[in-house]
């Protein structure tokens, strides 16, 4: 008399739930991610809490748009190559952003940055 092994019987059900996991948990990033935009381009601030980088990546937000104070210049930067844990949180990032343009003209690193939004795709001229 032979048994019916676990996978058979319920592995399924274990992979179906598995996959209604990873959904809500991309639905409730992607929530998380709005909001957040919505609190700094509607409300202007404050940008804490954030999402962390992480949490835009699996929502499909792959870029932070960054406004520098020197030059009043939009730029996007991609999340991916960020080499920071996934479990920082985008606010976070504030510090470390720095206008290409304005650190040459100053000679030094110039890091007055406002963080703006989460962006699906990289903002150019054309596109806003």
């Amino acid at each position: 008399m032979s048994t019916k092994s676990r996978e058979r019987l319920y592995g399924s059900a274990i992979r179906i739930a598995a996959e209604q996991a990873t959904r809500a948990r991309q639905k409730a990033d992607r929530l998380a991610c709005i909001a957040w935009n919505k609190l700094m381009l509607e409300a202007g601030g404050p940008a804490q809490p954030s999402p962390t980088l992480g949490e835009a990546l699996n929502a499909g937000f792959g870029y932070l748009e960054v406004r520098c104070l020197g030059c009043d210049t939009n730029q996007t930067v991609a999340l991916d190559i960020i080499r920071r844990p996934k479990t920082t949180p985008i606010h976070e990032m504030e510090r470390y952003m720095r206008c290409n343009d304005c650190s040459r003209l100053r000679g030094y690193p110039y890091k007055r940055s406002v963080l703006v939004a989460l962006r699906e795709f990289k903002i150019t001229a054309t596109t806003r």
